[in-house]
């Protein structure tokens, strides 16, 4: 039976939050989001002051949109910071979404170098084709599932030279407990990820983002090393960069790195960060 709750807009933008980088699995259909997540589905109507939500698992979704946490303290403290000011203004509707492991590995592999679209679309295509059919939805395949693929049915979802990565990486997790690795350290766990195949520094740290919402890590990319070298300071070295603003934000990392992310994709930086 499908169930329901509201989602005050004071506390969420859902587009904003949708649009961070952080999700792939997700429809807009003007006022009306469909969002995919592991077995879960959600159909999201928004209205004049809330979001209507109506999904497969109510708790789900409340953890899923990360609805205990307080973001006005959160932004409250980064706006401390003037070269945060403008991006949290921006972007005050986002909220970190606390995602499925497996769907968030797979998907983040399948996100290197590559598009949006693209990525959508395979993902998309891996759900359709390998997934369960549930009454509205096709649900992210099953670690059995994906162990059982080739790399040429991978290739047929579009991912191109990522498909022997995932050939390699599903076979690499058919062991691992992922309720286990929760109790890991940030950094051996980071350790653990950039050990998968097709998990790089950057997509390491989105996993431990989005999927372990380990809230000390600073996923950089073209858009953060763009913002850092305009109005941090002087950087080439992505991972020194991701190492300098850990080392600023702390455990508030995570938050700052979407919203500067999002600031500056959404204007290209080509406005200031601060207030004059």
């Amino acid at each position: 039976m499908k169930q329901k709750f509201e989602i005050d807009k004071k506390i969420m933008n859902l587009a904003q939050t949708l649009e961070c980088g952080q999700i792939f699995s997700y429809q807009q259909n003007g006022a009306e989001f469909l969002i995919f997540s592991a077995n879960h589905f959600a159909r999201v109507t928004e209205k004049k002051d809330v979001y209507q939500v109506e999904c497969t698992d109510k708790a789900y979704f409340e953890n899923f949109f990360d609805l205990k946490i307080d973001y006005e303290q959160i932004k409250a403290r980064l706006r401390v910071d003037k070269n945060l000011e403008k991006a949290v203004e921006f972007g005050s509707g986002i909220r970190i979404l606390r995602q499925d492991k497996l769907e968030t590995i797979i998907s983040f592999v399948i996100s290197a170098n590559n598009n949006i679209a693209r990525i959508r679309n395979s993902i998309r295509l891996l759900r359709e084709n390998y997934g369960e059919q549930q009454s509205e939805f096709f649900a992210f395949p099953t670690l059995e599932k994906l162990t059982s693929l080739s790399e040429q049915e991978f290739l047929k979802l579009g991912v191109g030279y990522r498909a022997k990565q995932l050939v390699r990486l599903v076979q690499q997790l058919k062991d691992v407990d992922f309720e286990q690795l929760e109790s890991m350290q940030t950094q051996n766990l980071r350790k653990f990820l950039m050990q998968l195949s097709g998990v790089g520094p950057k997509v390491a740290d989105c996993i431990l983002l989005f999927a372990f919402s380990r809230l000390d890590v600073f996923p950089v990319d073209t858009w953060i090393e763009k913002v850092y070298n305009k109005y941090f300071g002087s950087l080439k070295n992505r991972n020194t960069i991701s190492n300098e603003l850990v080392l600023r934000y702390g455990n508030l990392s995570g938050y700052a790195q979407q919203y500067l992310f999002f600031y500056a994709r959404s204007l290209k930086i080509n406005k200031p960060l601060e207030n004059k």
